[in-house]
């Protein structure tokens, strides 16, 4: 009789075997997505800031922040100011107020 001996449990480690082989598998196609993602969206081309920004009232700016058609300056008098991108005209104005 030619029987080896078996380990106890053993279809029980090809399982856990396997399901580490797929997890690994899945983490490292995650990684590389996530990694793939940063890279397209870091690269993209972003709209160009005009070369000067005329503030109101001698305000020093703050902070800048820009979206598709828009761009928005924090003065340091606690005001945001929201230019046009095309026309770089003041579209809004917001106060900002100090909690108490």
């Amino acid at each position: 009789m030619d029987e080896t001996p078996k380990e106890p449990g053993a279809p029980d480690l090809r399982f856990i075997k396997a399901l580490v082989t797929v997890l690994t598998i899945v983490m490292i196609g995650g990684v590389l997505t996530v990694a793939a993602a940063l890279v397209i969206r870091l690269r993209a081309p972003s709209m160009p800031l005009p070369a000067e920004i005329s503030l109101p009232g001698g305000a020093r700016a703050t902070a800048l922040t820009q979206g598709e058609e828009w761009y928005a300056v924090v003065t340091d008098a606690d005001e945001i100011l929201i230019f046009d991108r095309l026309t770089g005209e003041i579209r809004q104005r917001v106060a900002i107020e100090t909690a108490p």
